[in-house]
Formats: structure tokens, sequence, C-alpha cells
């Protein structure tokens, strides 16, 4: 990012948290309402306890939830305290961004991606389901904006979803063959795919191996905590969304790391296996 005074950088901080807030409340109607099968544009948000409709000074970003404590201006039920996180988190994502980038071309490409990536994530986590409906037309938007981002030629886009959903798709048949079960859904291959669309081909493994290392984090003490439960579904999702925002953020910093861990594989291999 160009050198910004500290007067300068922080309204246009602000006004970038605001615009991500604002998409981030849209991301709340989706959310809530894809999986259902519920149309992201009619009708207006309501209550779910009284049924009414929300007034737009009840509706503002993060705000309004503080204002009002959590609670329905009309009935007095409360609301999740994840709406407003949803919120401030893809604010977050839109300044982190714009500090990554600045006024690149590729900036609002990403902002497209990382809105997306909440999305799927939470979907994920409610539901351990990736909608088609997001994926699909995912994949397609990917690769239209190889045509429009100088990072990514439109042969590395399509490679990537070659390689992205057929690499996973072979982890997942693989891991079915020999644990005579389904450790990971086929939305997770039409995700990476999605992911290879707009990051390219180069951007598949890195978001395998760190989305991999986050799960095994995150998933093995569950598995200790529920007493070592082989069963325990983890959607794999969200992983895949932060190693993909990662990647992208930390493009250039994450050769040294996944260099060492080829080194290590190839020992592994030669040497162990």
């Amino acid at each position: 990012m160009s050198v910004l005074s500290l007067g300068q950088a922080l309204p246009l901080f602000l006004m970038i948290f605001v615009l991500g807030a604002v998409i981030g409340s849209f991301l709340n109607v989706c959310i809530y309402r894809i999986p259902e099968g519920l149309s992201v544009i009619r009708p207006r948000s309501r209550c779910p306890h009284c049924g009414t409709a929300i007034k737009w000074y009840h509706n503002l970003p993060i705000l309004s939830w503080i204002l009002l404590k959590g609670q329905c201006a009309y009935c007095g039920t409360g609301f999740s305290v994840r709406y407003p996180l949803v919120e401030a988190l893809n604010g977050f994502l839109f300044v982190l961004f714009f500090y990554r980038f600045a006024f690149h071309p590729v900036t609002p490409v990403i902002w497209l991606l990382s809105a997306t990536l909440v999305v799927i994530s939470f979907i994920d986590l409610d539901h351990q389901i990736i909608p088609d409906v997001i994926s699909l037309p995912g994949i397609v938007v990917g690769f239209a904006c190889s045509f429009l981002v100088p990072w990514v030629t439109w042969q590395e886009s399509l490679t990537g979803i070659l390689l992205g959903g057929g690499s996973l798709m072979l982890i997942a048949l693989g891991y079915e063959c020999v644990t005579k079960k389904e450790g990971m859904g086929f939305g997770d291959v039409k995700l990476l795919a999605m992911l290879g669309a707009f990051l390219g081909w180069p951007a598949i493994f890195p978001i395998i191996f760190i989305g991999s290392v986050l799960g095994t984090c995150v998933g093995v003490p569950l598995m200790l905590f529920n007493k070592a439960d082989s069963k325990l579904a983890l959607p794999f999702g969200p992983f895949l969304s932060v190693g993909a925002l990662c990647h992208v953020f930390f493009v250039d910093k994450l050769d040294p790391l996944m260099r060492w861990y080829v080194e290590v594989l190839a020992y592994f291999l030669q040497n162990i296996w």
C-alpha cells in the first residue's frame, strides 16, 4: 500500500470497514436463508420470533445490535451475537485486504472472494454443507475474473479448477477406500475448485496444507475432549477458507514454509515409508 499519513489512513480504513460491515449484514441474510432455500432478496429482514419487519434504522450493522442490547425492538427476543460478529469480520477482512493491495484492481476481486468464503464457512459450520448455488457459480466467476486481474492467467485458473477439484476428490475417495467411511464431502471438492478458479493452480497446495494443519490443530483437541470419538464430524470448508485467505495475504512469505514442508515430506517418503 502507498504511504499515507495517519490522518489520511484512518478515515479511509473506517469507510472501508463500514462498507464491509454493510455487506456483512447481507451476508448474514445469505447464511440464514440459502440453506433453507429462501430468497436472499425478499422479503425484508424480520424478527424470527414476532415476524415484524425490521426497520432500516434498527438494522444498522453492529451499531443497532449494540444500541438494542442484542434484542428485537418490538418483542424483546434476543438476537445472536453472531450477527454483529459476521459484520465486523467482513469489515475487518475488507480493511485487511485493502491494506495489502490498496487501490490495485485485484482488491474488489479479493473482497468478493473473502465475502463468499465468510458465507460458505458459517453455512458449513451450521449445516455441514457447502451449497452448490454458491460454489458452482463461484467457479464461473473466478474463471471470468482471471481475464480481468493480472496476477492469474486464464490457463492457471482453468488448471486450478481441475487440480483443485481433482486433488481433493482423490483424497476423499482414497480416505473412503481405506476407512470404508466418508471423511470429506464433495462440497469441499467444489469449494477447492472455486478457489483454484480465483487464485490459480499454484495456490492449491498451500491452501490444502494450511487447511489441513489448522484442521488437525482443532480436530485433535476436540477428539480428545470428546473421548477420542473418531466419528466426530468436523467441517473442512472453514479451514480451506482460512487457508485461502492466508495464502492471499501472505503469498510472498509462504514459499520458504512450503519448501521446508516438501523437503520433510520427501525425506519421510525416502527414508521412513
